[in-house]
């Protein structure tokens, strides 16, 4: 029997292991070894839900903890089961049982450098010929009854300045600087939580666990929190707190004179009276010695390019693509600019859309990037939020856009507030009388109250039809100027202004893709945007000069450098910039490499936030020619213009990286370096008609016109879809132009003199296309 229970009488098993099997230790474990008469024995600190993986097989995963190294720097492994033996282990397997694993494969872990454990995991299945024993304590009570008859344990707490390498501690701290919960790359969640105490001294805890709720429920900067069983490690000549076995924690509001309410998903805990005034002198030293941002900003406070922490409430969500996803929200307040609303199809639009209507007016759409979408996608409706470090963005000279950007660097992210928090009993109240007040005083019917007054199907096909006729496109300025004809126009003077209602009889160039150019605003160039090809060719020419040895390392980046395999034997450099002296997290870093392909660039933009090709001189590094894009982020390549740009030393980006929040933006980035950046624009001819006469009109537009950001469409096969679909109905293909929709927009007249010809040129600009079109 693979899986064995196995008693243990007076202190002993009942039944011994076989004799063949020798056991072995944590520390000696090694790959390309035969485990099979081999067996491992730990303790059960951590185990998953019962899986099945994509061929069908179950899978359950254990963390198992070597007593005989309680102390060492790495004392747990991941045990992972397969098949039959997964669905047996699930069924008996308790936190705290005795586990033997024997006969088992050893393999190289993917996630030990985030959750801690052993730089390898054991595979354990049926076919391999393993064996599972468990062992079994009897019990006399049941643990409710142990646990209300024990005597609390007096526990000892550390300050921050007399930790040890090596030790696992219980402590107090003031919380900093915190990231809420995030997806690890493996399968835990993570936080990062930096703390102080009286000492004067910091301590950054990375914490994992596969239970979002067993991680310190934070809820803002100067909270307290209490660690148990916290494991300490020395890195880069600092301490860091990372988690161990049996890990707890409990979080205080850190306010001065508020309930002491700990927060916790743990059942059973102790709290000593004598920790209530421990917990009473940090707020008091927190208040006085640390700089405490106050409560988080409304939307009636916020400006353009600011980063803010929002409590609010959640009312409408939707999937805009596969990499952001769009929350609307609300705090009661209005925002004192217009807001830019992000395009989604209604039926892909979640919420109640009479709530929806009624709040128009209040609600601002945040598009969450990346790494939030997982979250923002489970987040309920009616649920009350804090979202941290929000982005406002100048859209236009008026609009502002809001975005929680990818990553989790300035503690980005998403925390869901109970009920029970202050600050959303506090908004509740605040809601309840804004939201009675705005549904008395709606200015026009809701899309749900506007279906309900169509008899049937077919009526409201027609009504739509007949929206669809008057007009396709929205005017966004100069709502004063009233229509001319396009006769008229073309025997008018420019430079004008004009507004017109024609229809699209044709447009250039069909391929849509091909309408996406690069622009520098300074010089006003246009230029194609280079294929792959070109970038790959101007890579290979740059790996022919090696690496410069002296320039790695730096004050502000850490070098690694190898050699390829192949029969080239590229040498491969790459430069991690850091801050405060640290290496951030990959989806907050920006990197420099030396040598790379064009397949290997591409990699490392999937996993880290902005990636630089460079190459070295005697002095310094530099970036390639121009023709090569000067900064690579996500699927977005950006490039400089050669003639107005002055490129200084990759040094000069020192000065970002040494700032209290790098943002890594590449307009920032191209500013420093001397760059004038190119944008991407669409360049689009079309040709429209009302009956008058007919006009050639340019469409350079970067987002506004299609709602769509010119720089994506290239790599995004989703907005690519979303604007052919636009263009198929302001010219639908095989209609009679007497079937055409209306577009109104704006056009303006302008000359272009040149020593042998002048003509006058015509641009639509200030309209947008109307969001119910696709």
């Amino acid at each position: 029997m693979p899986v064995q229970l196995l008693k243990i009488i007076e202190g002993r098993s009942e039944t011994p292991l076989p004799s063949h099997l020798q056991k072995e230790d944590l520390k000696h474990l090694q790959e390309g070894l035969d485990h099979t008469n081999k067996y491992f024995k730990g303790t059960v600190i951590l185990s998953y839900p019962l899986t099945k993986l994509g061929d069908g097989t179950d899978f359950f995963k254990v963390v198992l903890q070597d007593l005989d190294n309680w102390c060492s720097r790495i004392n747990s492994i991941n045990i992972l089961i397969y098949g039959k033996m997964a669905q047996d282990c699930a069924k008996v397997i308790r936190h705290g049982d005795m586990f033997v694993v024997a006969g088992f494969k050893l393999a190289r872990s993917p996630t030990a450098r985030e959750d801690g454990r052993h730089g390898c995991h054991l595979e354990v299945s049926e076919e391999a010929g393993s064996s599972i024993y468990i062992y079994v304590k009897p019990r006399t009570t049941a643990p409710s009854e142990t646990a209300s008859a024990s005597v609390a344990p007096k526990y000892v707490y550390t300050p921050l300045n007399r930790l040890k390498d090596g030790t696992i501690v219980n402590l107090y701290g003031i919380v900093k600087f915190f990231k809420p919960p995030y997806v690890s790359k493996g399968t835990d969640y993570c936080s990062v939580v930096t703390l102080v105490d009286p000492s004067n001294v910091k301590l950054t805890c990375t914490l994992f666990n596969g239970n979002l709720d067993s991680l310190p429920k934070i809820y803002k900067v100067g909270d307290i929190v209490r660690f148990h069983r916290i494991k300490i490690r020395e890195y880069n000549g600092q301490m860091q707190g990372i988690t161990s076995a049996g890990f707890a924690s409990l979080t205080f509001d850190g306010t001065v004179g508020a309930p002491l309410v700990p927060r916790t998903s743990s059942k059973v805990y102790t709290f000593m009276d004598e920790e209530q005034k421990t917990i009473e002198e940090l707020r008091v030293w927190a208040a006085s010695n640390l700089s405490i941002s106050g409560p988080a900003a409304k939307l009636s406070g916020v400006q353009p390019m600011l980063f803010f922490d929002l409590t609010c409430q959640l009312v409408g969500k939707a999937k805009v693509d596969g990499s952001s996803f769009l929350l609307k929200v609300w705090d009661g307040t209005k925002c004192p600019y217009p807001t830019w609303k992000v395009p989604v199809e209604a039926r892909d639009l979640e919420g109640e859309k009479v709530l929806l209507h009624q709040l128009r007016n209040l609600t601002v759409d945040i598009l969450v990037y990346d790494n939030h979408v997982q979250l923002a996608k489970s987040l309920k409706l009616g649920s009350f939020l804090r979202i941290y470090s929000i982005h406002t963005k100048q859209a236009s000279a008026d609009d502002i856009e809001f975005h929680l950007h990818g990553g989790t660097c300035y503690g980005r992210g998403i925390g869901v507030l109970p009920d029970s928090n202050p600050d959303v009993k506090e908004l509740k109240a605040f809601l309840e009388s804004v939201a009675l007040a705005e549904s008395q005083n709606m200015e026009s019917m809701s899309s749900v109250e506007l279906d309900g007054t169509f008899n049937n199907v077919t009526d409201l096909e027609s009504h739509l039809q007949r929206c669809q006729q008057l007009s396709v496109t929205v005017l966004t300025d100069h709502q004063d100027l009233s229509n001319t004809e396009l006769k008229t126009i073309l025997n008018s003077t420019a430079p004008q202004q004009y507004r017109i209602r024609a229809k699209l009889r044709s447009y250039k160039p069909q391929k849509l893709y091909q309408s996406v150019k690069l622009h520098c605003s300074k010089c006003n160039n246009l230029r194609e945007v280079p294929d792959g090809d070109d970038f790959d060719l101007n890579l290979q020419s740059s790996a022919c000069t090696a690496p410069n040895l002296e320039l790695q390392n730096t004050s502000w980046y850490d070098s690694v450098m190898w050699t390829t395999q192949d029969h080239k034997e590229r040498k491969i450099a790459i430069h991690f910039v850091k801050h405060d002296e640290m290496l951030q997290q990959p989806e907050d870093t920006l990197l420099m490499i030396e040598g790379g392909t064009l397949k290997e660039v591409w990699k490392l933009t999937k996993r880290f936030k902005c990636v630089i090709p460079v190459r070295s001189t005697e002095d310094d590094l530099e970036l390639l020619d121009l023709s090569t894009p000067f900064l690579l982020q996500g699927n977005i390549k950006y490039y400089g213009c050669k003639q107005c740009s002055t490129p200084k030393p990759i040094k000069s980006l020192s000065s970002i990286a040494a700032e209290q929040r790098p943002s890594w933006e590449p307009t920032e980035i191209a500013q420093v370096l001397g760059i004038e950046p190119l944008q991407y624009v669409f360049v689009m001819r079309f040709t429209l008609v009302d009956g008058t006469g007919a006009l050639n009109a340019y469409l350079f537009d970067y987002e506004k016109f299609f709602q769509i950001p010119a720089s994506e469409i290239l790599t995004n096969n989703f907005l690519q879809q979303k604007m052919q679909m636009t263009m198929n109905t302001l010219c639908p293909p095989e209609r009679k132009l007497d079937d055409l929709p209306w577009l109104e927009c704006f056009i303006k007249s302008y000359n272009v003199r040149d020593a042998v010809k002048h003509q006058v040129y015509y641009q639509i600009f200030d309209t947008t296309v109307a969001e119910d079109v696709v």
